[in-house]
């Protein structure tokens, strides 16, 4: 297997460098929990590159609305059409702010309808199984934002595999900590993360 790099999407709208710290949390995580080769640092990737084609999993986040240009959308139809992921995760508390607003029109429009993904897809078990879906946050469980707690991710398939993973959890707060932080968690919270990576490689 070729060395997986971890590439976070630059877009032309909004803040899509708002979470720093995640790719440095999730390639010590993808290290220390399986075998796969990841390189030491992750990527930036602008959206409307053709660099962005080279990667099976892109990560885009933020807070501010999103619009993406048209070549953003002519890349990102190509990278969907050609097996890649695209996992976006509001880096927001609030379900009706205008990153999930407009973000998710902007999805739509290349990708086709955001559904609930059920809680039984084998993204839960493709390394770690989450038996009840995706793990909450804090953020969630501390009545933080719009109080309350999402119990599904939202999809847009290609066939049977998931092209775009869409999320309102705020896993972009939960994981922008430095890794030598795990050891003061009992239950390391990117373990989730692990499971896209190993997903996005696999299927």
């Amino acid at each position: 297997m070729s060395t997986f790099t971890f590439a976070t999407v630059q877009y032309e709208s909004g803040d899509w460098d708002s979470a720093p710290l995640v790719p440095a949390n999730l390639i010590d995580s993808i290290a220390r929990y399986t075998e796969i080769d990841v390189a030491p640092s992750g990527v930036v990737v602008p959206l409307g590159s053709e660099a962005a084609l080279r990667y099976p999993l892109l990560y885009l986040t933020g807070h501010l609305p999103v619009r993406f240009t048209a070549q953003e959308k002519q890349v990102l139809t190509r990278f969907l059409d050609r097996g890649g992921l695209l996992f976006v995760d509001d880096h927001n508390h609030d379900v009706d702010g205008m990153f999930h607003k407009t973000v998710t029109e902007e999805l739509e429009q290349v990708a086709g309808v955001l559904r609930k993904l059920p809680n039984t897809h084998p993204l839960y078990s493709s390394f770690f199984r989450f038996e009840d879906g995706p793990p909450n946050t804090s953020h969630e469980l501390n009545g933080w934002g719009d109080n309350l707690l999402h119990p599904y991710l939202m999809a847009a398939m290609r066939g049977d595999r998931i092209a775009v993973l869409y999320s309102n959890k705020d896993y972009s707060s939960e994981w922008n900590f430095h890794p030598d932080n795990k050891r003061f968690y009992s239950v390391d919270n990117t373990r989730f993360g692990v499971n896209l990576v190993v997903y996005a490689l696999t299927r």
